[in-house]
């Protein structure tokens, strides 16, 4: 007989991510059965994730309809690139580097440091948000590019009776659209592939209606004049051409332009076409190939020229279910196909190719999503090495559309489920070794991701649920003595630990949520700001910077389950580990 005074300790880290497919006995205690909100860390542990906020304050102007989605947004020769409606925009944003006070007076000398003032016009109109609703719009005379910070100039506040407020630094701020192009026709949805051919870096975009469109860093718009790749949905650049596909009339061809020229189709200079037994999805290129992917079928092309390109067939039996999945991830091209996630890998055998499905644990989720989202995004966050990918439903309100998170780890795939963002369309760049995310929503503006603590302006309702831990033996009852959590907060955070027996049993134990609450943060010299009484965070320094809260709790049962529920507003912070410490009762 165990000794049932003795009390027992089970610690667990939080590793696994989520699991849909098991046995909640078979789970580990570090995997999840909830994780909404949560990220796998790379660092170890579950992570709240970051929120959004505006990129551009302004709204992209619609065409005819308040009810037009945001068609493309796309970073670009220091500008962002939107579509909406019939119509192509730009617009530049930046940081605020410095605060402005309320009382800050500006009447036509003022100035305004920001990180970057690239993209901005000369003078103009911008724009700082003050709430969801309220602006302070700004004027300026000019910008001074090599000031340390640079800065626009000749600054005049509370333009057009907007009222001054205090401003924080790293808040957006952001100039006017400016209309670009016009009497794009029904133009659909946007894909784009950046290039450069002739020394001058551009654009080019395909919105499966009108003729592909070229950019170039003047900003200056030439429509593709070759009818053979009007209404193309996908277009990639490769060995030097540049190739079209997903035209309506002809979805199984692949066409392509003469080498260095991506509006000369002249068949006897290099340019031609392909044809596949299936439709096209997407295509994109990895390595030295481009993958051309279909509803049923995947090929590859090689080769660099017309005299030597050759297409072969990568699986006859699996098919990609949308090309805005389509990503280079991890070393791997990943795709959403029938069943879930796959990867594309290019094996050590010279040629071959290897297909894996990576979503068992999550397959449900995409069952659930994949027959009836009107719309799939995906993004990487290279930095995490994790990938995105974002169910939209027609219909469905920004709170109740789902996603999925999957990072790459040393062990394998970890995922969690991401609820609260609704993109219209995506785009991801690195600039100097920073990771944006963007996205165009459903109302017209323009988002970053991946900072801020709320859905702008919206909580960020975050949720985990361990297994159900029996810790060896469903028969005999645990006495719950306390649960020591171990975090890393990043700020103040603001969360509730709950405890609950018997699978969650209506007529177990269900003592009161336990306040996860900090304020105090550790801190590191010469990289945190120094904090005062009065100050919401209290930076602690030399202070542990992954505490150890130990938490008296009450009830007892047959298993135990551990919650926790996020207060939605504060910043992100990462659940490291958990030790459990209970007696043992009595057997049933």
């Amino acid at each position: 007989m165990p000794d049932s005074s003795r009390v027992q300790p089970v610690a667990f880290n939080c590793e696994g991510g989520l699991v849909k497919n098991r046995s909640t006995f078979l789970m580990q205690p570090g995997e999840a059965l909830v994780l909404e909100n949560f990220e796998p860390d790379i660092e170890g542990g579950y992570r709240r994730i970051n929120g959004y906020r505006k990129l551009i304050n302004q709204i992209v102007p619609q065409t005819t309809s308040s009810g037009e989605k945001i068609l493309m947004i796309a970073k670009f020769a220091d500008k962002y690139l939107a579509a909406r409606g019939e119509k192509i925009f730009s617009s530049a944003s930046a940081e605020l580097s410095t605060v402005i006070e309320a009382d800050t007076s500006m009447t036509g000398s003022g100035t305004i440091g920001v990180d970057s003032v690239a993209g901005f016009s000369s003078s103009g109109t911008l724009e700082i948000a003050i709430s969801e609703t309220e602006i302070e719009r700004f004027t300026y005379t000019g910008v001074n590019a090599s000031s340390d910070p640079p800065t626009f100039t000749g600054v005049t506040r509370q333009v057009d009776s907007t009222n001054a407020r205090k401003h924080l630094a790293t808040i957006q701020v952001s100039e006017n659209w400016t209309e670009r192009d016009s009497g794009r026709t029904n133009a659909g949805k946007y894909r784009f592939e950046r290039f450069n051919f002739n020394g001058t870096d551009k654009i080019i975009l395909v919105d499966e209606v009108n003729a592909p469109v070229v950019i170039d860093s003047s900003m200056n718009f030439v429509d593709v004049s070759a009818s053979s790749v009007a209404g193309s949905k996908f277009v990639a650049s490769f060995k030097n051409h540049m190739f079209y596909a997903g035209k309506g009339t002809t979805p199984e061809e692949l066409i392509f332009s003469v080498p260095f020229d991506e509006d000369d189709f002249t068949g006897g200079s290099g340019a031609g076409s392909i044809r596949v037994d299936d439709t096209i999805t997407g295509i994109k290129v990895f390595r030295d190939s481009l993958f051309i992917f279909c509803e049923n079928r995947i090929f590859k092309l090689t080769g660099s020229s017309s005299s030597d390109f050759a297409i072969q067939a990568v699986t006859r039996s699996i098919g990609c279910i949308n090309g805005d999945t389509i990503q280079e991830f991890g070393g791997d091209l990943i795709f959403l196909g029938p069943d879930g996630l796959r990867t594309v890998a290019a094996t050590a055998r010279i040629g071959d190719t290897e297909l894996g499905t990576i979503s068992r644990n999550v397959q449900s989720i995409f069952d659930d999503n994949i027959k009836n989202s009107s719309l799939f995004e995906s993004v990487v966050i290279t930095d995490k090495t994790q990938y995105r990918i974002f169910f939209s439903k027609t219909g469905q309100s920004n709170s109740q559309t789902r996603g999925i998170i999957c990072v790459l780890k040393q062990e394998g795939f970890e995922f969690s489920e991401i609820r609260g963002i609704k993109p219209a369309s995506t785009d991801t760049f690195v600039e100097t070794g920073n990771t944006f995310v963007l996205h165009g929503d459903f109302e017209g503006y323009v988002h970053r991701q991946e900072i801020g603590n709320t859905f702008d302006g919206t909580p960020i309702l975050a949720r985990y649920r361990s297994s159900d831990m029996s810790f060896g033996d469903t028969g005999v009852r645990k006495h719950m003595q306390r649960v020591i959590i171990n975090y890393k907060p990043e700020s103040a955070i603001d969360a509730d630990l709950l405890v609950r027996y018997d699978n969650e049993s209506p007529d177990s134990s269900r003592p009161a949520a336990y306040a996860l609450d900090t304020a105090d943060v550790a801190a590191l010299f010469g990289v945190s700001t120094f904090s005062t009484e009065e100050s919401l965070v209290q930076f602690i320094f030399g202070g542990p910077s992954q505490p150890l809260v130990r938490q008296p709790v009450e009830g007892s049962g047959f298993s135990v389950v551990l919650r926790v529920n996020d207060g939605g507003v504060t910043a992100p912070y990462s659940l490291k580990g958990f030790q459990l410490e209970y007696q043992l009762g009595a057997r049933r």
